[in-house]
């Protein structure tokens, strides 16, 4: 059996990704984008995890994981087992799930990252299936080579919505750094995204954060995350890569026992069967789709996409000189904030618009990288926000001396009436 040693909870954890979008506000600057990028990948992670303090569960624990991810009941009676696992697979009759414990989510994890080789674990905390936020379980593996934090976050997507699939989407280079991400789809349907990455986005220390969405055609969504230290962050590095290959990350996130207590958990009376249609949502062409349209003839493009924040949008062109990276904000009912961005020397078109004009530098750290900017916004107080660096990432060395889109082409795609 592993050695599991089991250590009081430490300090919450802050739910930075929320923080960030609430300081963020209704203003478009370089921070959005990232917190609508790096910051939204991780954000996903952290918000199923850890969004108060986190509790260590007192409850016994009411089931183990086995191999392959089968419930086994505390005798380890293989029968009994069988029977559980047939047991949790049938919808109970009853509208109150009978809930996992924190510690039955500690053993489940123990269990499957040993495999019933050795390990030792410290600093194991949880929540279960009936505490709020959501359940979690982190813990301290050490499989002889090196201690290291592991996670596992578990929760409800609404199936085929634009969240499910940005869940297991693989994010932009453009404003996040990592050194291989994939997406695969298991036989039952379900999507799994492995992302080998890291902790800091500008590399300042070399922790690897490496991790695993999963979301199943049910909606249920399990995230691991793994680290090459003790914890993610302020912590010596321990080992060269995390413990778990990405070809392992995926089976334990596959593993049923996940998906047994995310059905354990409370449904939200209010939360919606079917995904909306988009005449629901009013949604039309993506952020990204629209800027495709309109950027110059002339620039190959490298990498576009959209991301969790769905007004948000970029691409990276290169004109033959070197990369640029574009990127649009798209806004409605934005006039009461009108005041604070547009001041009284920016400029009136004659149908009302209001442009302002900016050309200054980067604000990311990338040396000699400039930041060029056309910001709109209409009377019925929708804003067009369009920026272009003269390199492929802000956090990364200019590739050229200008952006490879003047500013009046900038105007151009700001001003287009395929944004209303």
């Amino acid at each position: 059996m592993p050695d599991t040693q089991h250590s009081e909870p430490f300090d919450p954890f802050e739910e930075r990704l929320t923080a960030g979008l609430h300081d963020a506000g209704n203003a478009f600057e370089t921070d959005r984008a990232a917190l609508a990028t790096a910051g939204a990948l991780k954000g996903r992670r952290r918000l199923l995890r850890r969004r108060n303090a986190a509790v260590m569960s007192g409850a016994a624990g009411i089931a183990l994981v086995g191999v392959g991810g089968a419930l086994l009941l505390p005798s380890g009676n293989p029968a009994e087992a069988q029977a559980a696992h047939a047991t949790s697979a049938t919808p109970a009759a009853t509208s109150t799930p009978t809930p996992v414990s924190g510690d039955a989510l500690i053993r489940t994890l123990e269990h499957l990252l040993t495999d019933g080789k050795f390990g030792k674990f410290t600093k194991a905390e949880a929540r279960g299936t009936d505490e709020e936020p959501s359940p979690y379980v982190h813990v301290v593996y050490d499989d002889g080579t090196g201690a290291s934090a592991v996670e596992v976050g578990l929760g409800r997507v609404q199936p085929g919505s634009d969240q499910a699939r940005q869940t297991t989407r693989c994010p932009g280079k453009a404003f996040t750094h990592y050194d291989a991400c994939g997406t695969s789809r298991l036989a039952d349907g379900s999507v799994v995204m492995v992302l080998q990455g890291y902790e800091y986005p500008d590399r300042r220390v070399d922790t690897k954060l490496w991790s695993a969405e999963l979301v199943t055609p049910q909606g249920q969504h399990v995230s691991i995350s793994e680290w090459n230290a003790a914890a993610e962050k302020d912590a010596p590095i321990t080992r060269p890569q995390p413990p778990l290959s990405p070809a392992q990350l995926r089976k334990v996130a596959a593993a049923t026992a996940w998906r047994d207590a995310i059905d354990a958990m409370p449904v939200d009376p209010n939360s919606p069967v079917t995904p909306p249609s988009p005449s629901e949502t009013g949604a039309t062409l993506s952020v990204t789709s629209t800027l495709r349209t309109l950027l110059p003839k002339g620039l190959t493009v490298s990498e576009a996409g959209d991301t969790d924040d769905s007004g948000f949008g970029y691409a990276v062109v290169d004109d033959g000189k070197g990369k640029t990276l574009v990127q649009v904000n798209a806004q409605a009912d934005m006039s009461d904030v009108e005041g604070d961005l547009f001041g009284s020397d920016a400029e009136v078109l004659s149908d009302g618009t209001k442009v302002a004009e900016h050309q200054g530098p980067g604000e990311k750290g990338g040396s000699g990288v400039v930041m060029w900017t056309v910001d709109t916004i209409r009377t019925d107080g929708r804003r067009v926000v369009v920026s272009a660096f003269n390199s492929g990432a802000q956090d990364t060395t200019a590739t050229r001396t200008t952006p490879a889109l003047t500013m009046n082409q900038l105007r151009t795609i700001a001003l287009s009436p395929n944004w209303l």
